[in-house]
């Protein structure tokens, strides 16, 4: 499963005002967590496929590139907080982060 591009989920710019300042502190904490899943596909690619590495690659980048433009809408966080879900089926850091918590 690749996730979802964020244009599929929030559309033309025009269709949804811009109604929230982006919190810098939110959007760098979306950065980092993005940064997080990028490392840890990198640590997996031997066990995915270049087109799923690929896949979310792109998405990582494209989300990347937008974070701050997605946060500063009224569904911002809903819409990154599922986008990271989506990628975490793949790299299945939230896991990772679990066993470390754990031990």
């Amino acid at each position: 499963m690749s996730p979802s591009n964020p244009d599929d989920l929030v559309g033309p710019a025009s269709r949804f005002p811009v109604s929230l300042p982006a919190d810098a502190t939110r959007v760098d904490f979306y950065r980092e967590e993005l940064a997080k899943h990028r490392k840890c596909l990198e640590q997996q690619r031997e066990y995915f496929s270049e087109k799923v590495i690929g896949d979310v690659e792109a998405a990582l980048t494209r989300l990347m590139a937008r974070v701050d433009n997605l946060c500063s809408r009224e569904n911002g966080d809903e819409i990154v907080s599922r986008l990271l879900r989506e990628i975490d089926v793949v790299t299945r850091l939230s896991v990772w982060s679990d066993h470390k918590n754990s031990h």
